[in-house]
Protein backbone atom coordinates (compact mmCIF):
# COMPACT_ATOMS: atom_id res chain seq x y z
CA UNK A 1 0.00 0.00 0.00
CA UNK A 2 1.04 3.62 -0.54
CA UNK A 3 2.04 4.30 3.06
CA UNK A 4 2.94 7.73 4.45
CA UNK A 5 4.59 7.96 7.87
CA UNK A 6 4.23 11.12 9.95
CA UNK A 7 6.60 11.65 12.86
CA UNK A 8 5.52 14.30 15.38
CA UNK A 9 7.76 15.60 18.14
CA UNK A 10 5.20 16.86 20.68
CA UNK A 11 7.80 18.95 22.52
CA UNK A 12 9.36 20.70 19.55
CA UNK A 13 9.11 24.48 19.66
CA UNK A 14 8.34 24.65 23.37
CA UNK A 15 11.56 24.36 25.36
CA UNK A 16 13.07 26.77 27.87
CA UNK A 17 14.90 28.77 25.21
CA UNK A 18 11.69 30.73 24.72
CA UNK A 19 12.40 32.32 28.07
CA UNK A 20 15.86 33.40 26.93
CA UNK A 21 15.22 34.54 23.34
CA UNK A 22 12.42 35.78 21.11
CA UNK A 23 11.80 32.32 19.61
CA UNK A 24 8.18 31.59 18.78
CA UNK A 25 6.27 28.65 20.21
CA UNK A 26 4.62 25.71 18.47
CA UNK A 27 1.66 24.63 20.59
CA UNK A 28 -0.12 21.30 20.80
CA UNK A 29 -3.09 22.82 18.96
CA UNK A 30 -0.74 24.01 16.20
CA UNK A 31 0.58 20.49 15.72
CA UNK A 32 -2.90 18.96 15.64
CA UNK A 33 -3.89 21.43 12.92
CA UNK A 34 -0.70 20.85 10.92
CA UNK A 35 -1.10 17.08 11.16
CA UNK A 36 -4.71 17.18 9.99
CA UNK A 37 -3.76 19.24 6.95
CA UNK A 38 -0.96 16.85 6.04
CA UNK A 39 -3.34 13.90 6.27
CA UNK A 40 -5.97 15.53 4.09
CA UNK A 41 -3.35 16.43 1.48
CA UNK A 42 -1.88 12.92 1.44
CA UNK A 43 -5.30 11.27 1.15
CA UNK A 44 -6.31 13.64 -1.65
CA UNK A 45 -3.16 12.62 -3.56
CA UNK A 46 -4.08 8.94 -3.28
CA UNK A 47 -2.21 7.71 -0.19
CA UNK A 48 -3.96 4.63 1.18
CA UNK A 49 -2.11 4.00 4.43
CA UNK A 50 -1.06 6.36 7.23
CA UNK A 51 1.45 5.33 9.90
CA UNK A 52 1.76 7.31 13.15
CA UNK A 53 2.91 6.77 16.71
CA UNK A 54 1.11 7.54 19.94
CA UNK A 55 2.29 10.55 21.95
CA UNK A 56 1.73 11.74 25.53
CA UNK A 57 -0.35 14.76 24.41
CA UNK A 58 -2.68 12.75 22.12
CA UNK A 59 -1.73 14.86 19.09
CA UNK A 60 -1.94 11.96 16.66
CA UNK A 61 -5.18 10.62 18.19
CA UNK A 62 -6.89 14.02 18.06
CA UNK A 63 -5.74 14.64 14.48
CA UNK A 64 -7.00 11.29 13.18
CA UNK A 65 -10.32 10.88 14.97
CA UNK A 66 -13.45 11.41 12.85
CA UNK A 67 -11.40 11.85 9.67
CA UNK A 68 -14.02 10.50 7.23
CA UNK A 69 -11.27 9.83 4.68
CA UNK A 70 -10.58 6.72 2.56
CA UNK A 71 -7.26 6.04 4.27
CA UNK A 72 -6.14 3.35 6.69
CA UNK A 73 -4.68 4.76 9.91
CA UNK A 74 -2.12 2.59 11.70
CA UNK A 75 -1.03 3.73 15.13
CA UNK A 76 2.27 2.16 16.24
CA UNK A 77 2.22 1.58 19.99
CA UNK A 78 5.88 2.11 20.86
CA UNK A 79 7.18 2.54 24.41
CA UNK A 80 7.82 6.18 25.32
CA UNK A 81 11.07 7.26 27.01
CA UNK A 82 10.46 11.03 26.67
CA UNK A 83 13.90 11.48 25.10
CA UNK A 84 15.19 11.76 21.53
CA UNK A 85 15.15 7.94 21.41
CA UNK A 86 11.38 8.15 20.86
CA UNK A 87 11.98 9.81 17.47
CA UNK A 88 14.81 7.39 16.68
CA UNK A 89 12.56 4.39 17.40
CA UNK A 90 9.58 5.88 15.55
CA UNK A 91 11.58 6.47 12.37
CA UNK A 92 12.97 2.93 12.41
CA UNK A 93 9.49 1.49 13.02
CA UNK A 94 8.01 3.49 10.13
CA UNK A 95 10.75 2.20 7.83
CA UNK A 96 9.97 -1.36 8.95
CA UNK A 97 6.24 -0.73 8.41
CA UNK A 98 6.93 -0.05 4.72
CA UNK A 99 6.44 3.70 4.59
CA UNK A 100 7.44 5.11 1.20
CA UNK A 101 7.77 8.67 2.50
CA UNK A 102 8.11 10.27 5.90
CA UNK A 103 6.88 13.70 7.03
CA UNK A 104 8.39 15.12 10.21
CA UNK A 105 7.15 17.89 12.51
CA UNK A 106 10.04 19.30 14.50
CA UNK A 107 13.30 21.17 14.36
CA UNK A 108 16.92 20.24 13.69
CA UNK A 109 17.11 18.01 16.77
CA UNK A 110 13.99 16.05 15.81
CA UNK A 111 15.27 15.41 12.31
CA UNK A 112 18.70 14.42 13.60
CA UNK A 113 17.04 11.78 15.79
CA UNK A 114 14.96 10.65 12.83
CA UNK A 115 18.13 10.25 10.75
CA UNK A 116 19.67 8.11 13.48
CA UNK A 117 16.72 5.73 13.18
CA UNK A 118 16.33 5.84 9.38
CA UNK A 119 19.49 7.38 7.87
CA UNK A 120 18.31 7.64 4.24
CA UNK A 121 14.61 8.26 4.89
CA UNK A 122 12.62 9.83 2.01
CA UNK A 123 11.69 12.93 3.98
CA UNK A 124 9.61 16.09 4.02
CA UNK A 125 10.78 17.97 7.15
CA UNK A 126 8.30 20.62 8.33
CA UNK A 127 9.53 23.27 10.72
CA UNK A 128 7.99 23.37 14.22
CA UNK A 129 11.15 23.58 16.35
CA UNK A 130 13.59 26.09 17.83
CA UNK A 131 16.53 25.51 15.47
CA UNK A 132 15.07 25.17 11.97
CA UNK A 133 18.02 25.21 9.56
CA UNK A 134 17.19 21.72 8.25
CA UNK A 135 13.36 21.65 8.08
CA UNK A 136 11.46 24.21 6.04
CA UNK A 137 8.21 26.18 6.06
CA UNK A 138 5.56 25.10 3.58
CA UNK A 139 1.78 24.83 3.84
CA UNK A 140 1.15 21.40 5.42
CA UNK A 141 -1.69 20.63 3.00
CA UNK A 142 0.72 20.95 0.07
CA UNK A 143 3.36 18.92 1.92
CA UNK A 144 0.77 16.18 2.37
CA UNK A 145 -0.06 16.26 -1.34
CA UNK A 146 3.64 15.90 -2.20
CA UNK A 147 3.97 13.00 0.26
CA UNK A 148 0.97 11.28 -1.31
CA UNK A 149 2.34 11.71 -4.82
CA UNK A 150 5.64 10.15 -3.81
CA UNK A 151 3.97 7.35 -1.83
CA UNK A 152 1.71 6.33 -4.73
CA UNK A 153 4.49 6.53 -7.31
CA UNK A 154 2.70 9.26 -9.26
CA UNK A 155 5.92 11.22 -8.83
CA UNK A 156 9.26 9.43 -8.57
CA UNK A 157 11.49 9.95 -5.56
CA UNK A 158 15.00 10.08 -7.11
CA UNK A 159 14.38 13.03 -9.43
CA UNK A 160 12.45 15.04 -6.81
CA UNK A 161 14.78 14.68 -3.84
CA UNK A 162 18.39 15.13 -2.83
CA UNK A 163 20.30 13.17 -0.24
CA UNK A 164 21.29 15.54 2.56
CA UNK A 165 24.81 16.07 3.78
CA UNK A 166 25.55 15.13 7.40
CA UNK A 167 28.47 15.48 9.76
CA UNK A 168 29.54 11.88 10.40
CA UNK A 169 31.00 11.66 13.90
CA UNK A 170 33.32 8.85 15.02
CA UNK A 171 34.21 8.99 18.70
CA UNK A 172 37.34 7.03 19.65
CA UNK A 173 37.80 5.90 23.25
CA UNK A 174 40.98 5.32 25.16
CA UNK A 175 40.32 1.56 24.86
CA UNK A 176 40.26 1.73 21.07
CA UNK A 177 36.49 1.41 20.72
CA UNK A 178 34.68 3.60 18.16
CA UNK A 179 31.18 5.00 18.59
CA UNK A 180 29.31 6.62 15.66
CA UNK A 181 26.97 9.61 15.74
CA UNK A 182 25.88 12.35 13.35
CA UNK A 183 24.67 15.92 12.96
CA UNK A 184 22.52 17.26 10.14
CA UNK A 185 23.72 20.86 10.14
CA UNK A 186 26.64 21.40 12.51
CA UNK A 187 28.85 19.73 15.09
CA UNK A 188 30.43 22.19 17.53
CA UNK A 189 33.09 21.44 20.15
CA UNK A 190 32.67 23.64 23.22
CA UNK A 191 34.32 23.98 26.61
CA UNK A 192 31.10 23.50 28.58
CA UNK A 193 30.48 21.25 31.61
CA UNK A 194 26.75 20.68 31.13
CA UNK A 195 25.52 17.97 28.75
CA UNK A 196 21.87 18.47 27.86
CA UNK A 197 21.79 22.12 28.83
CA UNK A 198 19.39 24.26 26.82
CA UNK A 199 21.12 27.48 27.80
CA UNK A 200 22.44 29.66 25.01
CA UNK A 201 25.99 29.05 23.82
CA UNK A 202 28.67 31.35 25.22
CA UNK A 203 31.10 32.47 22.45
CA UNK A 204 33.88 32.33 25.05
CA UNK A 205 33.49 28.52 25.19
CA UNK A 206 33.26 27.70 21.47
CA UNK A 207 36.29 25.80 20.07
CA UNK A 208 35.71 24.39 16.57
CA UNK A 209 32.74 23.72 14.31
CA UNK A 210 32.07 21.61 11.22
CA UNK A 211 29.08 22.54 9.03
CA UNK A 212 27.20 20.74 6.26
CA UNK A 213 25.68 24.04 5.15
CA UNK A 214 26.34 27.70 5.89
CA UNK A 215 23.44 29.93 4.92
CA UNK A 216 23.54 33.67 5.71
CA UNK A 217 19.73 33.72 5.85
CA UNK A 218 19.57 31.03 8.56
CA UNK A 219 19.37 31.39 12.34
CA UNK A 220 21.96 29.71 14.55
CA UNK A 221 25.40 28.34 13.78
CA UNK A 222 24.56 27.77 10.11
CA UNK A 223 23.78 31.48 9.81
CA UNK A 224 27.00 32.36 11.62
CA UNK A 225 29.06 30.21 9.24
CA UNK A 226 27.13 31.64 6.30
CA UNK A 227 28.26 35.17 7.11
CA UNK A 228 31.84 33.92 6.73
CA UNK A 229 31.81 31.22 4.01
CA UNK A 230 28.41 30.58 2.40
CA UNK A 231 27.82 26.93 1.51
CA UNK A 232 24.49 25.66 0.21
CA UNK A 233 22.93 22.19 0.64
CA UNK A 234 23.64 21.23 -2.97
CA UNK A 235 27.37 22.04 -2.79
CA UNK A 236 29.73 19.08 -2.52
CA UNK A 237 31.64 20.49 0.44
CA UNK A 238 31.20 21.82 3.97
CA UNK A 239 32.79 24.47 6.19
CA UNK A 240 35.10 24.34 9.20
CA UNK A 241 35.48 27.22 11.65
CA UNK A 242 38.03 27.49 14.45
CA UNK A 243 36.90 29.85 17.19
CA UNK A 244 38.80 32.13 19.55
CA UNK A 245 37.20 33.68 22.66
CA UNK A 246 36.24 37.31 21.88
CA UNK A 247 37.96 38.38 25.12
CA UNK A 248 41.33 37.27 23.69
CA UNK A 249 41.36 39.90 20.92
CA UNK A 250 40.99 37.56 17.94
CA UNK A 251 42.02 38.63 14.47
CA UNK A 252 38.43 38.45 13.29
CA UNK A 253 35.08 39.14 14.98
CA UNK A 254 31.69 38.23 13.52
CA UNK A 255 28.28 39.32 14.73
CA UNK A 256 25.45 36.85 14.05
CA UNK A 257 22.02 35.71 15.27
CA UNK A 258 22.73 32.51 17.19
CA UNK A 259 19.07 32.17 18.21
CA UNK A 260 15.83 33.89 17.20
CA UNK A 261 16.14 37.53 18.27
CA UNK A 262 19.47 36.92 20.03
CA UNK A 263 22.77 38.17 18.56
CA UNK A 264 26.27 37.42 19.75
CA UNK A 265 29.84 38.37 18.84
CA UNK A 266 32.03 35.40 17.94
CA UNK A 267 35.80 35.34 17.51
CA UNK A 268 37.37 33.43 14.62
CA UNK A 269 40.90 32.10 14.19
CA UNK A 270 40.33 30.10 10.98
CA UNK A 271 37.62 29.58 8.36
CA UNK A 272 37.92 27.18 5.44
CA UNK A 273 35.83 25.13 3.07
CA UNK A 274 36.01 21.43 3.83
CA UNK A 275 35.89 18.82 1.09
CA UNK A 276 33.62 15.82 1.56
CA UNK A 277 34.98 12.97 3.69
CA UNK A 278 37.99 15.00 4.93
CA UNK A 279 38.21 14.56 8.73
CA UNK A 280 38.53 17.28 11.35
CA UNK A 281 40.00 15.88 14.57
CA UNK A 282 38.80 17.06 17.99
CA UNK A 283 40.42 15.98 21.28
CA UNK A 284 38.89 15.86 24.73
CA UNK A 285 38.14 17.15 27.21
CA UNK A 286 35.28 19.05 25.58
CA UNK A 287 31.60 18.79 24.83
CA UNK A 288 30.17 18.06 21.39
CA UNK A 289 26.97 19.85 20.43
CA UNK A 290 25.01 18.51 17.46
CA UNK A 291 22.54 20.77 15.65
CA UNK A 292 22.47 23.28 18.48
CA UNK A 293 22.03 20.77 21.32
CA UNK A 294 24.76 19.62 23.69
CA UNK A 295 24.95 15.87 23.17
CA UNK A 296 28.21 14.10 24.04
CA UNK A 297 31.20 14.60 26.30
CA UNK A 298 34.74 13.80 25.19
CA UNK A 299 36.82 12.84 28.19
CA UNK A 300 40.62 13.23 28.36
CA UNK A 301 42.18 10.73 25.99
CA UNK A 302 39.11 10.55 23.77
CA UNK A 303 39.04 11.98 20.25
CA UNK A 304 36.37 12.54 17.64
CA UNK A 305 36.64 12.63 13.86
CA UNK A 306 34.14 14.93 12.13
CA UNK A 307 33.52 14.46 8.38
CA UNK A 308 30.97 16.00 6.02
CA UNK A 309 29.46 13.23 3.90
CA UNK A 310 26.38 12.95 1.73
CA UNK A 311 24.69 10.20 3.70
CA UNK A 312 21.54 11.65 5.25
CA UNK A 313 17.82 11.61 4.48
CA UNK A 314 16.56 12.10 0.94
CA UNK A 315 14.88 15.50 1.29
CA UNK A 316 11.93 15.89 -1.06
CA UNK A 317 11.41 19.13 -2.97
CA UNK A 318 7.72 19.74 -2.25
CA UNK A 319 7.28 22.38 -4.96
CA UNK A 320 8.88 20.30 -7.68
CA UNK A 321 6.92 17.20 -6.67
CA UNK A 322 3.59 19.03 -6.89
CA UNK A 323 4.59 20.70 -10.18
CA UNK A 324 5.41 17.30 -11.64
CA UNK A 325 2.05 15.99 -10.48
CA UNK A 326 0.35 18.86 -12.25
CA UNK A 327 2.31 18.29 -15.46
CA UNK A 328 1.40 14.60 -15.55
CA UNK A 329 -2.30 15.12 -14.81
CA UNK A 330 -2.25 13.68 -11.29
CA UNK A 331 -4.98 16.10 -10.17
CA UNK A 332 -7.40 15.49 -13.02
CA UNK A 333 -10.53 13.40 -12.44
CA UNK A 334 -12.95 11.88 -14.88
CA UNK A 335 -16.46 13.27 -15.32
CA UNK A 336 -17.87 10.02 -14.00
CA UNK A 337 -15.94 10.47 -10.73
CA UNK A 338 -17.56 13.80 -9.82
CA UNK A 339 -20.09 12.17 -7.57
CA UNK A 340 -17.49 10.11 -5.70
Amino acid sequence: MSAVGILVNPRSGSDVRRLLTSAGASTIEDKVSILRRIIHGAAEAGAEHLVLTRDPFSITRRATENLQLPIKVEMLDLPLHHTESDSVDAAAAMRDAGCRVLVSLGGDGTNRALALGWPDAPLIPLSTGTNNAFPFHVEPTVAGVAAGLIATGAVDLPSHSQQAKVVAVDVHGVDGECDADLALIDAIAVNDPYVGSLELFDPETMMVGVFTRAEPSAIGFSGLAGTVLPCMPDEERGVVLEFTPPSQNPARLVRAALAPGWFATVGLARSEYLELDVPVEVAGPCLLAFDGERSRRLHPGQTASLRVVRGGPRVIDVGEAVHSGARTGAFEIGVGDLGA
